[in-house]
């Protein structure tokens, strides 16, 4: 099986807020002397790995991302029959295991509460909560030994697997990410422009103000975004503790997220959901390397997604000319009517979303 996959999505959104920065407008990226919108792969992430779709591709394999888990070890002791003290105390060494606990402020409820997000398996959930019924029905603390036994090395969540995790008290336990996903920017350049609304009162049926009862503000934008993701298929089943098998299915779940999946910022205002229209996948083992330098002069005027394809197209063959094949197959998958077949020299095929699926799968 080939090393490395790589996946270039082009996906055009009508207005829309997608992602938001902290004043609530869209965020942006300046590249190629032009400012361009930017979905940041934080957030295309968290709505993949939180998809019905991913979830039940990956059927139980799934990791959990909070800081509560030393307030459920408590919860769970004290209906377990364990007394506030024995509770409280286990609380804070096993919710210790995973992280740094915050302090709580004077006069604040104990909340066992981590500073920071962990990523958790559910084989160590699972763990966790054993351990929790156990002391609780005992009114006991955990022993070294039980601490010890909480953390699994390797645990087989797909999202801990592909988008890795740290634990600052437990570095041992980091997970190396075996995907990469770089933040989506337009192929154009893009200017936020700003959405006037009012709200009226269905009550203020009166004369004397028939105002609007509320004004204000939002930021939107549309455009057409190119993104990366590339994969080390190697270090995913050396995560997965060896299970290509369920390397295989994380694969076909990302991608078919990445393809359908649209981040959900201002969605009920706008309802902006989008699938791609234009992949490109490379599987090999040669070095990865994104096209985003196909955009550095921005795709101007009409026919943008031909144009932006033909670009995309035009960059990795100058790439392959340059250096040599950037990978050993490439597939594409395209919902661009206008689109009529790759550019691209070499073994170049064209499919449905079975078919990529299959391609990523297939032996070489």
């Amino acid at each position: 099986m080939s090393h490395f996959i790589q996946l270039h999505l082009l996906t055009s959104y009508p207005p829309s807020n997608l992602n938001r920065d902290d004043l609530g407008r869209p965020k942006t990226a300046f590249m190629g002397g032009a400012r361009r919108l930017r979905v940041s792969s934080q957030s295309l992430k968290r709505n993949w790995r939180t998809s019905d779709l991913f979830e039940s591709a990956v059927d139980g394999h799934l990791g959990t991302r909070t800081k509560c888990l030393g307030g459920e070890v408590y919860k769970r002791m004290r209906t377990a029959g364990a007394n506030e003290k024995v509770s409280g105390s286990s609380a804070e060494k096993i919710a210790g295991v995973f992280g740094k606990l915050r302090k709580a402020e004077k006069g604040e409820k104990h909340e066992y509460e981590i500073e920071q997000l962990v990523h958790v398996g559910p084989e160590e959930l699972a763990a966790l909560e054993a351990l929790a019924d156990t002391l609780g029905a005992e009114n006991r603390e955990p022993s070294d030994d039980e601490l010890k036994g909480l953390l699994a090395r390797r645990p087989t969540a797909v999202d801990v697997a592909l988008f890795g995790r740290m634990l600052a008290a437990a570095p041992s336990y980091n997970v190396e990410a075996a995907c990469q996903v770089a933040h989506a920017i337009t192929v154009h350049a893009a200017e936020v422009e700003d959405d006037y609304f009012t709200a009226v009162d269905d009550l203020n049926t009166g004369n004397e103000d028939r105002g609007a009862a509320h004004i204000g503000e939002a930021g939107f934008a549309a455009g057409l975004f190119y993104l990366y993701i590339c994969i080390d298929r190697d270090l995913l089943i050396e995560n997965l503790q060896g299970k290509a098998e369920l390397a295989d299915r994380a694969i076909a779940a990302l991608v078919e997220s990445a393809v359908k999946i649209s981040p959900k910022g201002k969605q009920n205002s706008f309802g902006s959901r989008a699938h791609a229209g234009y992949l490109l996948a490379e599987k090999g083992d040669q070095q990865p390397r994104s096209l985003s330098a196909a955009f550095l002069q921005p795709v101007n005027g009409e026919e943008q997604a031909v144009k932006a394809i033909e670009k995309l197209e035009k960059q990795a063959q100058a790439f392959d000319d340059a250096y040599g094949p950037g990978a050993e197959r490439r597939f594409v998958l395209s919902a661009t009517p206008e689109y009529e077949k790759p550019a691209l020299k070499g073994a170049s095929t064209k499919g449905d979303l079975q078919a990529l699926q299959a391609f990523l799968q297939g032996d070489d």
